[in-house]
């Protein structure tokens, strides 16, 4: 069995995507859920054909929409023949709107993580508040709503010279424990005077910051973005999403030695 993908909860569960003989099951990551996973050799993790899952699926029942195709090379998460490239991930703008999405309404965004971590983003107008969840933003401000992508872009790009368009996972779980700073996001919307801001809480209740791990064993306390957080034997990890995909995986808890957090003494 292998890790072929993940989906980050939105307005629905989180879960781990898993194959097995061609077929895919859908592993929820509600809170509560117990995994108990080894963590095998890692390589790519293939295609995934029919791309949206049922997401009525019980995670013990393969989900029939879905087919996978094995890859055995080394590369990971996905080799080079299983990588798609984006065109969007690095314009400016300067393009000729190549896909489709390119003519729709685009609103421009800021996305601040915890304590005082921002960057400024673009997406469809309809997908505002999911591409926020997706990313796991603690407050988040729309900007300014404009024709099409390659406009969107522009902006961005503007805005990115002050303040940035990219946040590391490992900066925002340094920041899983804690709020964003009243008077840090204050200057920011009396700076960019946003249409709407939003603040999203993920119930995670955290009282210390969680370690980041590479596992897929313990208790799912939740999700933020593509963050999990597991609770095991009294410690609590943040677990990439991404960093699974491709690991192979056998039945049975982690018998690697893991970091023990300040909590599991107390």
């Amino acid at each position: 069995m292998q890790v072929v993908g993940y989906r980050a909860r939105v307005e629905d569960h989180a879960a781990l995507l898993l194959a097995e003989d061609g077929g895919v099951t859908v592993e929820r990551l509600d809170p509560g859920t117990e995994l108990s996973y080894r963590l095998g050799e890692r390589h790519c993790a293939g295609a995934v054909e029919s791309g949206v899952p049922d997401t009525e699926s019980d995670a013990s029942q393969a989900d029939e929409s879905m087919v996978h195709h094995g890859c055995d090379a080394a590369d990971a998460p996905y080799c080079a023949e299983h990588t798609s490239r984006w065109p969007c991930a690095r314009c400016t703008g300067d393009c000729g709107k190549p896909i489709e999405a390119c003519d729709e309404e685009h609103a421009v965004y800021l996305a601040a993580f915890a304590p005082d971590i921002v960057k400024v983003g673009v997406t469809r107008s309809w997908r505002l508040e999911t591409r926020l969840r997706e990313q796991g933003a603690d407050r988040a401000a729309h900007l300014r709503t404009v024709a099409d992508g390659r406009i969107a872009r522009q902006v961005e790009a503007d805005i990115a010279a002050d303040l940035g368009d990219r946040v590391r996972v490992s900066t925002k779980i340094a920041g899983f424990a804690e709020s964003v700073a009243g008077p840090f996001w204050g200057r920011l919307c009396s700076e960019y005077d946003p249409l709407e801001t939003y603040e999203f809480d993920y119930g995670l209740e955290l009282a210390d910051r969680p370690i980041a791990e590479t596992l897929a064993t313990g208790t799912v306390r939740g999700t933020k973005g593509r963050v999990a957080v597991l609770e095991n034997v009294g410690s609590v990890y943040a677990v990439d999403l991404r960093d699974l995909v491709g690991c192979e995986l056998d039945e049975g808890p982690s018998d690697r030695d893991l970091q023990s957090s300040l909590g599991a003494f107390g």
